[in-house]
Protein backbone atom coordinates (compact mmCIF):
# COMPACT_ATOMS: atom_id res chain seq x y z
CA UNK A 1 0.00 0.00 0.00
CA UNK A 2 1.45 3.32 -1.21
CA UNK A 3 0.68 6.00 2.10
CA UNK A 4 0.35 9.91 1.10
CA UNK A 5 2.89 12.61 1.71
CA UNK A 6 1.90 13.77 5.13
CA UNK A 7 3.38 17.16 6.71
CA UNK A 8 3.92 17.06 10.41
CA UNK A 9 3.86 20.73 12.13
CA UNK A 10 5.50 20.51 15.49
CA UNK A 11 8.37 18.78 16.95
CA UNK A 12 7.43 17.71 20.53
CA UNK A 13 5.74 15.13 22.26
CA UNK A 14 2.85 15.26 19.53
CA UNK A 15 5.14 15.43 16.48
CA UNK A 16 7.45 12.83 17.60
CA UNK A 17 4.64 10.31 18.28
CA UNK A 18 3.25 11.00 14.90
CA UNK A 19 6.39 10.81 13.34
CA UNK A 20 8.14 7.78 15.20
CA UNK A 21 4.78 5.82 15.00
CA UNK A 22 4.63 6.05 11.09
CA UNK A 23 8.19 4.82 10.95
CA UNK A 24 7.42 2.44 13.10
CA UNK A 25 4.15 1.23 10.63
CA UNK A 26 6.99 1.36 7.70
CA UNK A 27 5.64 4.61 6.34
CA UNK A 28 8.28 7.22 5.07
CA UNK A 29 6.61 9.63 3.23
CA UNK A 30 6.49 12.38 5.72
CA UNK A 31 8.17 15.67 7.01
CA UNK A 32 8.56 17.27 10.33
CA UNK A 33 8.39 20.95 10.14
CA UNK A 34 9.76 22.19 13.08
CA UNK A 35 9.75 26.47 13.64
CA UNK A 36 12.67 26.57 16.03
CA UNK A 37 16.46 24.83 15.60
CA UNK A 38 16.12 21.93 17.40
CA UNK A 39 13.00 18.91 18.60
CA UNK A 40 11.43 19.55 22.06
CA UNK A 41 8.47 21.70 21.82
CA UNK A 42 7.78 22.98 25.47
CA UNK A 43 10.86 21.00 26.57
CA UNK A 44 12.98 23.11 24.67
CA UNK A 45 11.44 26.45 25.48
CA UNK A 46 11.11 26.89 28.59
CA UNK A 47 14.63 26.58 30.91
CA UNK A 48 13.69 28.50 33.93
CA UNK A 49 15.45 27.59 36.92
CA UNK A 50 13.18 24.26 38.62
CA UNK A 51 11.51 23.51 35.50
CA UNK A 52 10.00 19.82 35.48
CA UNK A 53 7.01 17.98 35.22
CA UNK A 54 4.64 16.84 38.03
CA UNK A 55 3.73 13.43 36.50
CA UNK A 56 6.44 10.41 37.57
CA UNK A 57 8.75 9.90 34.93
CA UNK A 58 7.82 6.16 33.98
CA UNK A 59 4.53 7.40 33.00
CA UNK A 60 5.91 10.50 31.17
CA UNK A 61 7.12 8.97 28.16
CA UNK A 62 6.02 6.15 24.82
CA UNK A 63 4.45 3.36 25.44
CA UNK A 64 6.89 2.18 22.26
CA UNK A 65 9.75 3.60 24.12
CA UNK A 66 9.38 3.83 28.22
CA UNK A 67 11.42 5.68 30.18
CA UNK A 68 13.88 3.71 32.11
CA UNK A 69 15.88 4.99 34.90
CA UNK A 70 15.84 2.89 38.80
CA UNK A 71 16.33 6.36 40.98
CA UNK A 72 14.56 9.19 39.42
CA UNK A 73 10.77 9.54 39.98
CA UNK A 74 9.96 12.98 38.60
CA UNK A 75 11.72 14.04 35.32
CA UNK A 76 13.20 17.89 35.19
CA UNK A 77 13.38 19.70 31.93
CA UNK A 78 16.98 18.49 30.86
CA UNK A 79 15.87 14.79 31.59
CA UNK A 80 12.77 15.24 29.13
CA UNK A 81 14.17 16.82 26.18
CA UNK A 82 16.97 14.51 26.44
CA UNK A 83 14.33 11.72 26.36
CA UNK A 84 12.91 13.48 22.53
CA UNK A 85 16.16 13.93 21.53
CA UNK A 86 16.91 9.96 21.93
CA UNK A 87 13.68 9.08 20.50
CA UNK A 88 14.24 11.17 17.34
CA UNK A 89 17.99 9.66 16.94
CA UNK A 90 16.09 6.16 17.73
CA UNK A 91 13.77 6.17 15.21
CA UNK A 92 15.83 7.97 12.53
CA UNK A 93 13.60 11.00 12.43
CA UNK A 94 15.93 13.85 12.16
CA UNK A 95 15.71 12.62 8.20
CA UNK A 96 12.60 13.86 7.98
CA UNK A 97 13.25 16.91 10.18
CA UNK A 98 12.75 20.92 8.73
CA UNK A 99 13.85 22.94 11.60
CA UNK A 100 13.56 26.69 11.16
CA UNK A 101 10.43 26.23 9.18
CA UNK A 102 7.37 28.01 11.17
CA UNK A 103 4.28 26.84 8.71
CA UNK A 104 1.98 30.68 8.43
CA UNK A 105 -0.55 28.89 6.50
CA UNK A 106 -2.76 25.70 5.12
CA UNK A 107 -4.61 25.93 2.76
CA UNK A 108 -7.09 22.82 0.66
CA UNK A 109 -7.59 22.36 -2.86
CA UNK A 110 -10.63 21.22 -4.15
CA UNK A 111 -9.28 21.27 -7.42
CA UNK A 112 -6.21 18.54 -6.25
CA UNK A 113 -7.58 16.75 -3.23
CA UNK A 114 -4.49 18.36 -1.25
CA UNK A 115 -2.67 21.00 1.04
CA UNK A 116 -1.06 23.87 0.35
CA UNK A 117 1.20 24.51 3.03
CA UNK A 118 3.54 27.69 3.71
CA UNK A 119 6.75 29.08 5.52
CA UNK A 120 7.43 32.24 6.94
CA UNK A 121 10.39 32.03 4.72
CA UNK A 122 7.75 32.01 1.91
CA UNK A 123 8.75 28.26 0.84
CA UNK A 124 5.29 26.59 -0.21
CA UNK A 125 4.99 22.91 -0.07
CA UNK A 126 2.29 20.36 -1.67
CA UNK A 127 0.92 17.18 0.58
CA UNK A 128 -1.96 14.65 1.14
CA UNK A 129 -2.39 14.86 4.69
CA UNK A 130 -1.56 17.67 7.53
CA UNK A 131 -1.04 16.73 11.17
CA UNK A 132 -0.81 19.67 13.64
CA UNK A 133 0.66 18.84 16.69
CA UNK A 134 1.18 22.26 17.53
CA UNK A 135 0.09 21.87 21.19
CA UNK A 136 -1.51 23.99 23.64
CA UNK A 137 1.01 25.56 25.90
CA UNK A 138 3.52 27.29 23.31
CA UNK A 139 2.85 30.83 22.79
CA UNK A 140 3.48 32.96 25.88
CA UNK A 141 0.89 35.11 27.56
CA UNK A 142 1.81 38.67 29.19
CA UNK A 143 -0.58 40.44 31.03
CA UNK A 144 -2.29 43.76 29.87
CA UNK A 145 -0.61 45.73 32.52
CA UNK A 146 -1.05 49.49 32.16
CA UNK A 147 2.44 51.22 31.16
CA UNK A 148 4.34 47.42 31.00
CA UNK A 149 6.13 48.76 28.44
CA UNK A 150 7.34 51.98 30.29
CA UNK A 151 9.41 49.25 33.02
CA UNK A 152 13.26 49.53 32.67
CA UNK A 153 14.48 46.77 34.79
CA UNK A 154 14.23 43.33 33.31
CA UNK A 155 11.59 41.47 32.28
CA UNK A 156 10.64 38.16 31.02
CA UNK A 157 7.68 35.25 30.59
CA UNK A 158 9.53 32.29 32.18
CA UNK A 159 9.18 30.23 28.66
CA UNK A 160 11.44 33.25 27.54
CA UNK A 161 14.07 33.19 30.32
CA UNK A 162 16.60 35.42 30.31
CA UNK A 163 19.83 33.16 31.50
CA UNK A 164 21.78 36.72 30.67
CA UNK A 165 20.22 38.13 33.89
CA UNK A 166 21.62 37.83 37.16
CA UNK A 167 19.12 37.95 40.09
CA UNK A 168 21.29 37.59 42.72
CA UNK A 169 21.01 40.40 45.15
CA UNK A 170 18.31 41.81 43.19
CA UNK A 171 14.89 42.84 43.93
CA UNK A 172 12.31 40.74 41.94
CA UNK A 173 8.82 40.70 41.10
CA UNK A 174 7.59 37.77 40.33
CA UNK A 175 3.77 37.74 38.84
CA UNK A 176 1.68 34.55 38.99
CA UNK A 177 1.66 31.60 41.48
CA UNK A 178 0.92 28.54 38.72
CA UNK A 179 3.04 25.75 37.97
CA UNK A 180 6.03 27.57 36.69
CA UNK A 181 5.93 30.04 39.73
CA UNK A 182 5.38 27.45 42.26
CA UNK A 183 8.69 25.77 40.31
CA UNK A 184 11.26 28.11 40.04
CA UNK A 185 10.29 30.73 42.89
CA UNK A 186 12.61 28.92 45.43
CA UNK A 187 15.31 29.35 43.02
CA UNK A 188 14.48 32.81 43.02
CA UNK A 189 14.47 33.46 46.39
CA UNK A 190 17.56 32.14 47.61
CA UNK A 191 19.28 33.87 44.80
CA UNK A 192 17.27 37.56 45.32
CA UNK A 193 17.61 40.05 47.94
CA UNK A 194 13.65 40.56 48.08
CA UNK A 195 10.78 38.68 46.02
CA UNK A 196 7.16 40.14 45.73
CA UNK A 197 5.05 37.34 44.45
CA UNK A 198 1.84 38.66 42.62
CA UNK A 199 -1.35 36.30 43.07
CA UNK A 200 -4.72 36.42 41.50
CA UNK A 201 -6.33 33.36 42.79
CA UNK A 202 -4.98 31.06 44.89
CA UNK A 203 -4.09 27.51 43.67
CA UNK A 204 -4.92 24.25 45.43
CA UNK A 205 -1.10 22.44 46.43
CA UNK A 206 -0.84 18.36 47.31
CA UNK A 207 2.28 17.07 48.52
CA UNK A 208 4.79 15.75 45.90
CA UNK A 209 6.44 12.10 46.87
CA UNK A 210 10.31 12.54 47.01
CA UNK A 211 12.42 13.25 43.47
CA UNK A 212 14.28 10.26 43.94
CA UNK A 213 12.82 6.59 44.53
CA UNK A 214 13.79 4.46 47.83
CA UNK A 215 16.90 1.95 48.49
CA UNK A 216 14.02 -0.77 48.22
CA UNK A 217 12.58 0.61 45.17
CA UNK A 218 16.15 1.16 43.42
CA UNK A 219 17.16 -2.49 44.01
CA UNK A 220 13.75 -4.03 43.07
CA UNK A 221 14.10 -1.81 39.55
CA UNK A 222 17.56 -3.12 39.28
CA UNK A 223 17.31 -6.49 39.89
CA UNK A 224 14.02 -7.09 38.18
CA UNK A 225 13.25 -4.55 35.51
CA UNK A 226 9.78 -5.83 34.42
CA UNK A 227 9.04 -3.89 37.85
CA UNK A 228 9.51 -0.37 35.85
CA UNK A 229 6.76 -1.74 33.29
CA UNK A 230 4.82 -2.85 36.50
CA UNK A 231 5.55 1.01 38.15
CA UNK A 232 3.95 2.38 34.97
CA UNK A 233 0.63 0.09 34.68
CA UNK A 234 -0.22 1.15 38.45
CA UNK A 235 0.71 4.50 38.02
CA UNK A 236 -1.79 5.11 35.45
CA UNK A 237 -4.74 3.16 36.88
CA UNK A 238 -4.07 4.73 40.12
CA UNK A 239 -4.25 8.06 38.19
CA UNK A 240 -7.21 7.41 36.37
CA UNK A 241 -9.31 5.49 39.02
CA UNK A 242 -8.24 8.46 42.15
CA UNK A 243 -7.76 11.31 40.38
CA UNK A 244 -10.21 11.80 37.28
CA UNK A 245 -13.23 11.75 39.91
CA UNK A 246 -12.04 14.87 41.41
CA UNK A 247 -12.97 16.80 38.71
CA UNK A 248 -16.75 15.74 38.36
CA UNK A 249 -16.46 16.02 42.29
CA UNK A 250 -17.03 12.68 42.56
CA UNK A 251 -15.96 10.04 45.44
CA UNK A 252 -11.91 11.37 45.43
CA UNK A 253 -12.91 15.09 45.86
CA UNK A 254 -13.38 15.37 49.39
CA UNK A 255 -10.08 13.73 50.10
CA UNK A 256 -8.29 15.20 47.49
CA UNK A 257 -9.24 18.44 49.32
CA UNK A 258 -8.51 17.33 52.90
CA UNK A 259 -5.12 15.98 51.78
CA UNK A 260 -4.66 19.67 50.21
CA UNK A 261 -5.90 21.94 53.04
CA UNK A 262 -3.42 19.77 55.59
CA UNK A 263 -0.68 20.25 53.49
CA UNK A 264 -1.08 24.15 53.52
CA UNK A 265 -2.13 24.02 57.53
CA UNK A 266 1.97 21.92 57.68
CA UNK A 267 3.67 24.74 55.27
CA UNK A 268 1.61 28.10 56.59
CA UNK A 269 2.08 28.82 60.30
CA UNK A 270 0.57 32.51 59.74
CA UNK A 271 -2.80 32.46 59.99
CA UNK A 272 -3.39 35.56 57.57
CA UNK A 273 -0.57 34.23 55.07
CA UNK A 274 -2.46 30.67 55.13
CA UNK A 275 -6.38 32.78 54.32
CA UNK A 276 -4.81 34.58 51.33
CA UNK A 277 -3.33 31.17 50.38
CA UNK A 278 -7.01 29.55 50.51
CA UNK A 279 -8.77 28.79 47.32
CA UNK A 280 -12.66 29.41 47.38
CA UNK A 281 -13.54 26.97 44.66
CA UNK A 282 -13.09 23.49 44.59
CA UNK A 283 -10.45 21.39 43.79
CA UNK A 284 -10.28 20.45 40.03
CA UNK A 285 -11.76 23.78 39.21
CA UNK A 286 -8.10 24.97 38.05
CA UNK A 287 -5.34 22.53 37.50
CA UNK A 288 -3.91 21.76 41.37
CA UNK A 289 0.00 21.91 41.91
CA UNK A 290 1.58 19.54 43.27
CA UNK A 291 4.62 20.77 45.01
CA UNK A 292 7.03 20.96 48.51
CA UNK A 293 8.52 23.69 48.36
CA UNK A 294 5.96 26.75 47.42
CA UNK A 295 4.45 27.24 50.85
CA UNK A 296 8.24 27.27 52.35
CA UNK A 297 9.47 29.30 50.06
CA UNK A 298 6.54 31.76 50.95
CA UNK A 299 7.61 31.35 54.63
CA UNK A 300 11.01 33.25 54.00
CA UNK A 301 11.94 36.14 55.35
CA UNK A 302 13.15 37.99 51.86
CA UNK A 303 9.64 36.65 50.41
CA UNK A 304 6.01 38.61 50.50
CA UNK A 305 2.70 37.62 48.98
CA UNK A 306 1.11 40.51 47.21
CA UNK A 307 -2.82 39.91 46.61
CA UNK A 308 -3.94 43.42 45.67
CA UNK A 309 -4.18 43.65 42.34
CA UNK A 310 -1.88 45.40 39.83
CA UNK A 311 -2.68 48.94 38.90
CA UNK A 312 -0.17 49.53 36.66
CA UNK A 313 3.50 49.39 36.13
CA UNK A 314 6.11 52.84 36.10
CA UNK A 315 9.91 52.59 35.19
CA UNK A 316 10.95 51.62 38.88
CA UNK A 317 8.43 49.03 39.80
CA UNK A 318 4.67 47.96 40.37
CA UNK A 319 1.82 49.96 41.63
CA UNK A 320 -1.19 47.82 43.40
CA UNK A 321 -4.89 49.03 43.18
CA UNK A 322 -4.21 50.10 47.51
CA UNK A 323 -2.00 52.86 45.85
CA UNK A 324 1.41 51.34 46.88
CA UNK A 325 4.23 51.22 44.80
CA UNK A 326 6.92 48.54 45.07
CA UNK A 327 10.29 49.17 43.49
CA UNK A 328 11.65 46.11 41.27
CA UNK A 329 14.80 45.28 39.47
CA UNK A 330 13.52 42.71 37.27
CA UNK A 331 9.99 41.33 36.44
CA UNK A 332 8.98 37.73 36.05
CA UNK A 333 5.86 36.87 33.79
CA UNK A 334 4.48 33.28 35.19
CA UNK A 335 1.20 34.20 33.62
CA UNK A 336 0.72 31.16 31.81
CA UNK A 337 0.40 30.49 27.89
CA UNK A 338 -2.58 31.67 25.02
CA UNK A 339 -4.21 28.01 25.55
CA UNK A 340 -7.56 28.57 23.86
CA UNK A 341 -6.13 29.88 20.39
CA UNK A 342 -5.29 27.03 18.93
CA UNK A 343 -3.00 26.89 15.74
CA UNK A 344 -2.58 30.72 16.14
CA UNK A 345 -0.59 32.11 14.49
CA UNK A 346 -1.20 29.87 11.75
CA UNK A 347 -3.75 30.57 9.03
CA UNK A 348 -5.77 27.36 7.73
CA UNK A 349 -8.30 27.30 5.59
CA UNK A 350 -10.50 24.29 4.26
CA UNK A 351 -13.36 23.33 1.49
CA UNK A 352 -14.82 26.44 0.47
CA UNK A 353 -11.65 28.57 1.53
CA UNK A 354 -13.50 28.39 4.62
CA UNK A 355 -11.18 30.35 7.98
CA UNK A 356 -10.42 27.78 10.92
CA UNK A 357 -10.33 31.08 12.66
CA UNK A 358 -14.10 32.01 11.65
CA UNK A 359 -15.20 27.72 12.60
CA UNK A 360 -13.34 28.36 16.39
CA UNK A 361 -14.63 32.39 16.70
CA UNK A 362 -17.11 30.65 19.56
CA UNK A 363 -14.17 28.50 20.80
CA UNK A 364 -12.10 25.83 19.31
CA UNK A 365 -13.89 22.22 18.72
CA UNK A 366 -12.88 18.93 17.06
CA UNK A 367 -14.33 15.54 16.87
CA UNK A 368 -12.18 13.62 19.65
CA UNK A 369 -10.18 16.58 19.72
CA UNK A 370 -8.48 15.51 16.18
CA UNK A 371 -10.89 16.41 13.41
CA UNK A 372 -13.38 18.77 11.69
CA UNK A 373 -15.85 18.99 8.67
CA UNK A 374 -15.03 21.07 5.76
CA UNK A 375 -11.06 21.02 6.78
CA UNK A 376 -10.29 17.14 4.50
CA UNK A 377 -7.28 15.36 5.73
CA UNK A 378 -6.13 17.62 8.70
CA UNK A 379 -5.96 16.45 11.94
CA UNK A 380 -4.66 17.97 15.48
CA UNK A 381 -2.77 16.02 17.51
CA UNK A 382 -3.19 17.47 21.26
CA UNK A 383 -6.18 19.92 20.52
CA UNK A 384 -9.03 21.12 21.58
CA UNK A 385 -10.78 19.28 24.83
CA UNK A 386 -7.54 16.75 25.12
CA UNK A 387 -5.22 18.19 27.53
CA UNK A 388 -5.02 16.56 31.35
CA UNK A 389 -4.75 17.72 34.66
CA UNK A 390 -5.31 14.33 36.10
CA UNK A 391 -2.84 11.73 34.26
CA UNK A 392 0.15 11.70 31.74
CA UNK A 393 -0.65 13.76 28.37
CA UNK A 394 1.95 11.34 26.81
CA UNK A 395 -1.22 8.69 27.31
CA UNK A 396 -3.89 11.09 25.31
CA UNK A 397 -1.51 11.38 22.54
CA UNK A 398 -0.77 8.27 21.76
CA UNK A 399 -4.33 7.90 21.35
CA UNK A 400 -4.45 10.26 19.14
CA UNK A 401 -1.54 9.04 16.85
CA UNK A 402 -3.52 5.33 17.00
CA UNK A 403 -6.80 6.97 15.44
CA UNK A 404 -4.32 8.84 13.32
CA UNK A 405 -3.17 6.02 11.63
CA UNK A 406 -6.76 4.29 11.65
CA UNK A 407 -8.01 7.02 9.66
CA UNK A 408 -5.34 7.47 7.25
CA UNK A 409 -5.49 3.34 6.54
CA UNK A 410 -8.97 4.44 5.35
CA UNK A 411 -7.60 5.89 2.29
CA UNK A 412 -6.60 3.02 -0.10
CA UNK A 413 -5.43 5.84 -2.62
CA UNK A 414 -5.86 9.66 -3.49
CA UNK A 415 -8.92 10.62 -1.35
CA UNK A 416 -10.72 13.25 1.03
CA UNK A 417 -11.18 11.83 4.59
CA UNK A 418 -13.41 13.80 6.36
CA UNK A 419 -15.53 13.90 9.48
CA UNK A 420 -19.47 13.52 8.94
CA UNK A 421 -21.12 16.65 10.58
CA UNK A 422 -23.81 14.19 11.89
CA UNK A 423 -20.64 12.49 14.32
CA UNK A 424 -19.46 15.86 14.83
CA UNK A 425 -22.78 16.87 16.33
CA UNK A 426 -23.39 14.10 18.32
CA UNK A 427 -19.49 14.40 20.03
CA UNK A 428 -20.59 17.92 20.48
CA UNK A 429 -23.36 17.07 22.70
CA UNK A 430 -22.05 14.13 24.54
CA UNK A 431 -18.80 16.53 25.32
CA UNK A 432 -21.21 19.55 26.60
CA UNK A 433 -23.06 16.99 28.56
CA UNK A 434 -19.58 15.69 30.27
CA UNK A 435 -18.82 18.97 30.70
CA UNK A 436 -21.52 20.05 32.59
CA UNK A 437 -20.61 17.44 35.20
CA UNK A 438 -17.39 18.53 35.69
CA UNK A 439 -15.98 21.62 38.28
CA UNK A 440 -15.15 23.53 35.34
CA UNK A 441 -18.56 24.20 34.64
CA UNK A 442 -18.64 27.92 35.97
CA UNK A 443 -15.38 28.15 37.06
CA UNK A 444 -12.93 30.34 35.76
CA UNK A 445 -9.40 29.11 34.41
CA UNK A 446 -7.16 29.22 31.59
CA UNK A 447 -9.52 26.03 30.68
CA UNK A 448 -12.31 28.94 29.11
CA UNK A 449 -12.52 31.37 26.60
CA UNK A 450 -13.67 34.47 27.44
CA UNK A 451 -17.15 33.76 26.18
CA UNK A 452 -16.83 30.96 29.19
CA UNK A 453 -16.29 27.98 26.79
CA UNK A 454 -14.00 25.36 27.89
CA UNK A 455 -11.97 24.25 25.14
CA UNK A 456 -8.65 22.83 26.66
CA UNK A 457 -9.04 19.63 28.79
CA UNK A 458 -11.12 16.08 28.74
CA UNK A 459 -13.75 16.16 31.11
CA UNK A 460 -13.55 12.20 31.57
CA UNK A 461 -11.21 9.42 32.10
CA UNK A 462 -8.74 8.06 30.43
CA UNK A 463 -10.09 4.98 29.96
CA UNK A 464 -13.00 6.39 28.31
CA UNK A 465 -10.70 8.53 25.53
CA UNK A 466 -9.18 5.49 24.96
CA UNK A 467 -12.16 3.46 23.92
CA UNK A 468 -13.25 6.14 21.77
CA UNK A 469 -9.96 6.54 19.73
CA UNK A 470 -10.41 2.42 19.40
CA UNK A 471 -13.57 2.98 17.54
CA UNK A 472 -13.30 2.66 13.52
CA UNK A 473 -13.81 5.76 12.52
CA UNK A 474 -15.29 4.37 9.43
CA UNK A 475 -18.56 5.19 11.50
CA UNK A 476 -17.43 9.12 11.62
CA UNK A 477 -15.72 9.76 8.69
CA UNK A 478 -16.55 9.20 5.22
CA UNK A 479 -14.00 8.81 2.15
CA UNK A 480 -14.59 10.72 -1.32
CA UNK A 481 -12.52 10.34 -4.26
CA UNK A 482 -10.05 13.15 -5.45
Amino acid sequence: MTFPTIAIIGAGFGGLCMAAELRRAGIDSFTVFEKADDVGGIWRDNTYPGCGCDVPSHLYSFSFEKYRDVSLRYPEQREILAYLQQVTDKYDLRRHLRTGAEIVSADYSEATGRWVIRTATGEEHVVDIVVSAVGQLHRPKLPEIAGREDFRGAAFHTARWDHGVDLTGKDVAVIGTGSSAAQLLPHVARAARHVDVYQRTPNWVVPKPGAEFGRFTRWAFSRFPFTQSLYRALTYFAADIALSPVITRGWSARPAEWVARRHLRRGVADPALRAKLTPDYPIGCKRVLIDNAFYPTLNRDNVNLVTDGIAGMTATGIETVDGKHRAVDAVVYATGFRTTEFLVPMRVRGRGGVSLDERWADGAEAYLGMALPEFPNLFLVHGPNTILGHNSNIFMIECQVGHVLNCLRMLSGPGRLEVRPDAMREYRRSLEKAIGRTVWDGCQSWYRTAAGRVTNPWPASTVRYRRLTRRSPAAAFRVTST
